[in-house]
């Protein structure tokens, strides 16, 4: 094995500049040949290529022979391959498991892009692109987000176009007669000079179910409908226990997990104290770290199953993709 192996480098070696002379080709290695998608035990010299095409669309001097100097051959298609960049660089187009953000936060992951009434919008969450409720629509949206660099205009790729409000406990109440019970209350105690102040406020906020969010982008030549490290959205799928998933996020970029609970109901804090209940997640493991919030959830087969929102040094907390695609009214 050894030996042969020593043989095929030597012959590569002479070979690999009129291979990489080939129009398509753009690598040359030595690897096991693979017959219909299976790999066998026969070494070969593997030629990576932009794109298969068939051979009578090549020139004679650019097809790749069936073997050199008695070695086989495998043609594999890569694509152009690209030095990689970091998720907090500047990206236009911009793949998902990028830097992004609202014009007044830090810096958060756009997590993929997604088809809002036959337009291309940004997915990620509520506290990346509408700052936790406190944005306004067509606010300004940055790639990368602020912390990384992002600046206003010249970083500006989208605004914000809708949002899933987050009920926080504890938030003043919207009920018009407690309201104007209280500022009767308050104004007593200012006649007799008592600094007693009363306010209403929620026993119990509404259960939550996405932290989520959309931008639509100033130019559609800024999409790339992709995810960074991860390639193309292949459909979508329902969280299950112990499924395998992964991610691309701003912070910890390319890792992977497993589903370890369902049915998972979880109070998450979001700075300042304030605590919002959210019912029906998805728990994993430690696959995530602060920034890598709004980052696209995908099972192995690139199938997108939730949206990352939250988590702890052990754990990672995600919202499922269906019940998302509905609270924002949207579809791959």
């Amino acid at each position: 094995m050894a030996d042969e192996l020593n043989t095929i480098r030597g012959i590569l070696k002479s070979n690999r500049e009129n291979l990489l002379k080939r129009a398509n080709v753009v690598a040359t290695g030595v690897g096991y040949k693979e017959t219909g998608g299976e790999r066998s035990s026969t070494l070969c010299i593997v030629c990576s290529v932009k794109k298969k095409v068939d051979a009578v669309q090549l020139s004679g001097q650019d097809l790749v022979p069936a073997a050199v100097t008695g070695i086989p051959t495998d043609v594999v298609q890569t694509g152009v391959i690209r030095a990689l960049q970091a998720p907090t660089d500047r990206f236009r187009p911009a793949p998902g498991g990028v830097s992004v953000g609202h014009v007044a936060i830090t810096a958060g992951t756009l997590g993929c892009w997604v088809t809002k009434n036959g337009q291309k919008v940004i997915l990620s969450n509520n506290h990346v692109l509408a700052n936790s409720n406190d944005a306004e629509i067509g606010d300004p949206i940055l790639q990368p987000g602020p912390f990384d660099g992002g600046n206003f205009p010249q970083d500006h790729i989208a605004n914000l176009t809708q949002f899933v409000p987050i009920s926080f406990e504890g938030e003043p109440s919207e009920c018009p007669f407690a309201n104007a019970m209280i500022a009767v209350f308050n104004a007593g105690c200012q006649v007799i000079n008592s600094n007693t102040r009363y306010k209403v406020a929620k026993v119990q906020a509404e259960d939550n179910l996405v932290d989520a969010a959309i931008a639509t982008p100033l130019d559609p030549a800024d999409v790339k409908d992709e995810i960074l490290n991860i390639g193309p959205i292949q459909g979508t799928v329902e969280g299950e226990l112990g499924m395998a998933i992964k991610k691309s996020g701003r912070t910890t970029g390319f890792t992977t997990g497993q589903i370890q609970q369902v049915d998972v109901t979880a109070n998450v804090q979001y700075g300042a104290g304030q605590i919002a209940r959210f019912t029906d997640q998805l728990l994993a493991g430690a696959m995530s770290q602060g920034g890598d919030s709004g980052s696209a959830v995908l099972d192995d087969n690139n199938r997108l199953t939730g949206l990352l929102f939250a988590g702890s040094d052990t754990t990672t907390i995600i919202n499922r993709i269906g019940n998302v695609f509905s609270a924002l009214g949207i579809s791959l």
